[in-house]
């Protein structure tokens, strides 16, 4: 394994590390560390990597940062009933160019991935997503992103990327692998009307902050079929949050945020996640919480995971089929979790981007819906996506 890009975790914080209770999960993890080197990856399902990397914020000045706090929090934190193996491999420093710091999480991230090892990525700004889902180009031909965010940064994908325009850059460049955007949590006043209009043009998902905040159970579906999780800490009101941190009085609090992390968690598919537009300041104790919280819930989630899409056994499911119009839709619900998906159809006709039934994540809302002749929002979103 090449980790050449990986500098060790700080003396500093494995100091701390060494006072703590031996029941801790700083205790139990396997750490990168000058005096040992990287740990033995073999049986390690999970892996927390730091970026230093913040010079693409639009609002950049130089500025420095560390993310010792953040770690010093998590290993402090008692791991649930836990089966799972987590290192962590230390941090990935600025390098030369922006450019250079993108290869070197790209490098990383596609070794990770395919040592089946989910990476946690704690960064700086969050055009990081942009090598993260590069990583993907040689593993799978298409990808979804959800990104929890009061905005869609999607900018002018012909300038320069940022933090706050990198989704321009996936959607634009070669090789399209891109397939589905989600965006959990857009505040409206945020967003241009152009954005949001390119956004439905392009049969992206998106939800408004209320929706979400309504009913947090939504978000399960969206995470069931994400790939990668990306997660902009502007999305968290700022009276959850440090000095430096804050942004807008208005966006998820601290357990609606871990919520969202732990249906990201549980996702079978999920296989990288992000936490990203982390600023430290001198009362950094809310925030370094706050997202180590976020980090354990993910963790706690990936290790109550269970496979139950496997619909080659129809012992495992009930089929429901639903007539709604001239639209003929098949609902599976799995014996196991009570998880449902819908059907969208293959079309013959059409060089459609998956070339087979494809089942897409609903909830039991969506086929109360159907019984009430009300086509799912996310299906047609899925069907017009399919048949461009």
């Amino acid at each position: 394994m090449n980790f050449n890009f990986l500098s060790p975790v700080q003396d500093l914080v494995l100091a701390h590390n060494q006072l703590l209770s031996n029941q801790v999960l700083g205790r139990k993890l396997k750490i990168h560390s000058a005096q040992h080197g990287i740990p033995d990856l073999d049986d390690v399902q999970i892996a927390v990597i730091g970026v230093l990397e913040n010079r693409n914020d639009v609002n950049y000045i130089g500025e420095e940062f560390q993310l010792s706090e953040i770690r010093k929090a998590l290993y402090g934190l008692f791991p649930g009933n836990w089966y799972l193996n987590i290192a962590d491999l230390g941090d990935i420093k600025k390098g030369n160019t922006v450019e250079d710091t993108y290869f070197a999480l790209r490098t990383t991230v596609s070794e990770l991935l395919e040592k089946k090892i989910i990476p946690v990525i704690i960064g700086g700004s969050q055009d990081l997503t942009f090598p993260v889902y590069r990583a993907y180009d040689e593993l799978a031909p298409m990808v979804n992103i959800v990104n929890v965010d009061k905005s869609f940064d999607l900018g002018d994908s012909s300038k320069p990327i940022k933090n706050n325009s990198f989704l321009g850059k996936v959607i634009l460049e070669e090789p399209y692998n891109l397939f589905n955007y989600a965006t959990i949590g857009y505040q409206t006043y945020f967003n241009s009307q152009e954005e949001i209009d390119l956004m439905d043009k392009l049969h992206f998902e998106a939800y408004r902050l209320g929706e979400i905040i309504n009913n947090i159970s939504f978000v399960e579906p969206i995470m069931r079929d994400a790939n990668i999780v990306s997660i902009d800490l502007q999305s968290v009101r700022s009276s959850e949050l440090s000095t430096k941190q804050k942004y807008s009085p208005n966006g998820f609090d601290g357990r609606e945020i871990c919520a969202i992390s732990r249906y990201a968690g549980i996702s079978n598919k999920v296989s990288s996640f992000g936490l990203f537009e982390y600023k430290p300041s001198k009362d950094d104790e809310a925030t370094s919480m706050l997202m180590a919280q976020v980090i354990w819930y993910f963790i706690e989630g990936v290790n109550c995971r269970v496979k139950d899409d496997d619909f080659a056994d129809d012992r495992n499911y009930k089929k429901y089929i639903v007539l709604v119009d001239d639209d003929e839709l098949t609902f599976y619900k799995s014996n196991k979790t009570g998880r449902w998906w819908v059907e969208i159809p293959f079309l013959p006709n059409v060089n459609n981007k998956l070339k087979r039934h494809t089942l897409l994540p609903c909830m039991h809302e969506d086929y109360l819906s159907a019984c009430n002749g009300k086509i799912p929002e996310r299906w047609y979103k899925a069907y017009k996506k399919n048949s461009l």
